[in-house]
């Protein structure tokens, strides 16, 4: 087992990988570029270094500096997380030349299943399912072509990466220039390659994945799938497992996971990886494509399974063996996980950074908040504005949607404007309740719903409420509706506890 690992993040994936690390005995090395001088994940580490500059290009991005702070601080391995050099094949690769353990897939699955047109074809040699799409990255011409080809609407993807950077759905021809130009420099931006391909858009489809997890000896078995179709601008926000829909019809998990399985093993690959599909409304599932890194919304899959992936993840680049097979994986409850963003879900999703001025954490039975941030901190314009990811477990889905409403109302943020508001909007629709899923939902809820009413500050309630029994308490208690003092400080007390 490694004694010394350096993760290659920021972040809450950051702070959660070295929380394992800590339970396994390891010592935990943290990289940080000046944006993140006093972040948690830097607080956390046992040691740290710093990368660079604020901007992702010249720090978490510069693998040679990665190499470097490795080298000095002797990690034996490097964890990417997700996101920044996590699906790089060149970046896995230069790990295994400096004879650093890169845990994750090696370097030729990667390349073999990270690039979304790969993919693709591997999909296709292992017999499954794929939506129409072109054979590789095209140009505009051959996006037109394509349109032209296949009808409207179409669906721009960058052919590197994931997390919906470098994606737009185009509905119209007159659309298609500008949206090119756009997910291609999108693409530049987040992932250093421009190259954008071509797929048919599925309309209303569900998004459902299968987590993978398999060992260098050639064992592999899936955990099981989670649901993923709520989504804004084709990034994830809210996920589940199990699906209601495969809860429905359960040969759907063994039919998805044996197809995740086939396409995987025939690219070499080992460790953890999801594979997406997509779901139309006959359920006939597609292949969408393969993340060959660990997932933003893992953690609820680890609620229904009982298993700690990141563990499982080190295990298996340090050469062990899958603890267990197919037939011992087990399935139990619901689980449902919230990312938390600094963003205005009503102006367009709109990034919010600054500082926190208060931060009031849910708590309680079955509620995980996987976070990397604490009062004071400044959320930096530099980066992806996620928080964390409020996670509950409950026994069934009713409950677990119940549960995380009352955990979204507990949340209380100042400073910046998130989220928190929106998700329970959305949890309490006949909708989402039911199951009535599509990776449209938001546009749709969007349209019919308006932004709650605006509550008051609840610091400065606690404060009123506080200044005004003082006063009720040396003086004569006043009337019941007596300058509505009383009602006032009723509902100001009401407000705090609600």
């Amino acid at each position: 087992m490694f004694r010394k690992v350096l993760i290659a993040n920021r972040g809450e994936i950051a702070v959660r990988v070295i929380r394992t690390l800590r339970e396994m005995g390891i010592t935990s090395v943290a990289v940080y570029s000046d944006a993140d001088r006093t972040s948690l994940h830097v607080r956390m580490a046992d040691e740290a270094e710093h990368v660079g500059p604020s901007a992702s290009a010249e720090s978490y991005l510069r693998m040679d500096r990665i190499l470097d702070a490795a080298r000095k601080h002797g990690a034996e391995a490097i964890h990417p997380g997700y996101g920044f050099l996590s699906e790089n094949a060149d970046f896995a690769a230069a790990c295994e030349d400096a004879g650093i353990v890169f845990i994750g897939p090696p370097a030729v699955a990667i390349r073999a299943l990270g690039s979304k047109t790969e993919a693709r074809r591997h999909a296709v040699t292992a017999g499954t399912a794929v939506v129409p799409g072109t054979e590789g990255s095209v140009g505009l011409d051959g996006a037109h072509a394509f349109a032209r080809a296949h009808g409207y609407p179409i669906l721009l993807k960058a052919v590197a990466g994931g997390g919906g950077k470098g994606m737009r759905g185009v509905a119209r021809e007159e659309e298609l220039d500008a949206a090119f130009r756009e997910a291609a420099s999108e693409a530049e931006r987040a992932f250093g390659n421009p190259e954008i391909y071509v797929e048919k858009l599925i309309e209303r489809p569900r998004h459902i994945e299968i987590q993978l997890i398999g060992d260098r000896h050639g064992n592999m078995v899936h955990l099981g799938e989670r649901e993923c179709s709520i989504q804004r601008r084709h990034q994830k926000v809210v996920e589940e497992s199990p699906s209601p829909l495969v809860a429905e019809y359960p040969e759907m998990r063994r039919a998805m996971g044996d197809a995740a399985i086939r396409a995987a093993k025939a690219a070499g690959y080992y460790n953890a990886g999801t594979v997406e599909f997509l779901v139309d409304q006959n359920r006939n599932f597609y292949f969408l494509e393969v993340n060959t890194r660990l997932q933003v919304e893992h953690p609820v899959t680890e609620l229904v399974t009982g298993l700690d992936l990141v563990r499982l993840q080190v295990q298996i680049a340090a050469g062990g063996r899958l603890p267990f097979s197919q037939d011992q994986i087990t399935w139990r409850g619901s689980a449902i996980e919230c990312r938390i963003y600094a963003e205005d879900p009503y102006n367009g999703f709109l990034p919010f950074p600054g500082k926190l001025t208060r931060l009031r954490r849910p708590l309680g039975p079955g509620i995980r908040l996987d976070a990397c941030v604490y009062p004071g901190w400044t959320v930096p314009l530099e980066y992806d504005p996620l928080l964390a990811k409020l996670v509950v477990w409950s026994a069934g889905r009713e409950e677990s949607i119940a549960r995380m409403i009352r955990a979204l109302g507990e949340y209380d943020v100042g400073g910046i404007r998130t989220n928190v508001g929106f998700f329970r909007q959305i949890f309490e629709t006949a909708e989402f309740r039911e199951g009535l899923l599509h990776t449209g939902f938001i546009d749709e809820f969007l349209a019919r719903h308006k932004p709650p009413s605006a509550l008051p500050d609840r610091a400065a309630v606690a404060a009123l409420a506080a200044a005004l029994d003082h006063m009720a308490r040396g003086t004569k208690q006043p009337q019941a509706g007596a300058h509505g003092t009383s009602s006032w400080l009723a509902s100001g007390r009401q407000e705090w506890l609600r």
